[in-house]
């Protein structure tokens, strides 16, 4: 028997993306799946796409994840300290939600609301010495998405002077997926398609995540909601530093043994499509010809190196395994 994993909040698009990587996971035993207001329906009632699955969705309780080694905590914002509190010391957990990736309490207030739980470990192996630290770690807080296209972007940038920390500005659409499940009236197929939308213009929520990983002192975020089902584009321009290194050179150099991490031949610009179904990130840079701002536009899948593919890479580590076992490095085309 392999690695016994279970999966809290499975019926979410994220959850559904868990689901489908665990079940190919040569290690991974996925031994339940939890949705508590789906409890004991079939998980192909609400996940047709895994045709096959002989798994029922468990009430999501302490009780029904004690007795395995690894869970995976997909709930909403504010709903995963308690139940990661309840859960065995022995029992690893990655937390796809944002109640640990904080390490500053009053950001969490300012952005979250609500009482700070602390911060556990960053899931963004490829940080420098990220790596490290996830694998010695029994609680791991997953990358919010937005988040992970715009600091696998910048961080490398800053930390080697490339470009500065101030007036670091970022416009990124996602797909639809993103937003989560629930019914809402501005994610009707009516009022998505053919339309582009901002939403939490100058305040939202990734903000302090991604200052906080990438060293950026300020920053201006604009997310879009895209007519597209899953999927992220991050457009991140920053000041290039006089003196400084080639950006081109500092990210060949950060990413050179980042198996997820792709930066394409010049002239290649990331897009969506190229990385659906992928844990992979496409990055392209370039420097604007009249601002002399350096443009870096990051590309992933938002349910894979943006959620799930995230998660399980980051458990691969906890585990003691490849940090690529089962996930897929290239996108599904067309």
């Amino acid at each position: 028997m392999g690695i016994r994993v279970a999966v809290a909040g499975a019926s979410g698009y994220a959850g559904g993306e868990l689901l489908r990587l665990l079940v190919g996971h040569p290690e991974f035993d996925l031994v339940a799946a939890t949705a508590h207001s789906h409890a004991g329906q079939p998980v192909t009632a609400v996940h047709p796409h895994l045709a096959g699955l002989d798994l029922r969705f468990a009430p999501t309780d302490p009780g029904t994840l004690a007795e395995v080694d690894l869970v995976f905590l997909a709930l909403p914002h504010g709903e995963s300290a308690a139940l990661a509190a309840a859960l065995p010391a022995s029992v690893k957990v990655v937390d796809l939600g944002a109640d640990h990736r904080l390490t500053d309490a009053a950001a969490w207030e300012r952005y979250y609301g609500g009482t700070h739980a602390g911060a556990w470990t960053y899931g963004l192996p490829e940080l420098p010495g990220q790596r490290e630290k996830i694998a010695a770690s029994t609680r791991v807080a997953n990358t919010g998405c937005y988040a992970a296209a715009t600091i696998l972007a910048l961080a490398p940038l800053i930390a080697a002077g490339a470009v500065a920390a101030e007036d670091v500005v970022v416009v990124a659409a996602s797909g639809t997926s993103g937003a989560g499940r629930a019914a809402k009236p501005h994610l009707l197929g009516s009022e998505v398609m053919g339309n582009l939308s901002p939403y939490k213009v100058g305040a939202h929520q990734h903000v302090p995540e991604i200052k906080q990983a990438s060293g950026a002192v300020s920053l201006s975020f604009t997310p879009v909601l895209a007519p597209m089902p899953r999927g992220i584009l991050a457009t991140v321009t920053a000041v290039p530093r006089s003196g400084g290194p080639d950006p081109r050179t500092v990210l060949t150099e950060a990413y050179a043994n980042a198996p997820f991490v792709h930066l394409l031949p010049e002239g290649q610009w990331p897009h969506t499509a190229a990385t659906l179904g992928s844990n992979s990130c496409h990055l392209q840079v370039t420097t604007d010809v009249d601002s002399g701002r350096v443009i870096v536009v990051s590309a992933i899948d938002n349910l894979g190196k943006g959620a799930a593919g995230q998660a399980v890479q980051c458990a691969n580590l906890m585990a003691g395994l490849p940090e690529t076992t089962g996930l897929p490095v290239h996108g599904v085309a067309p």
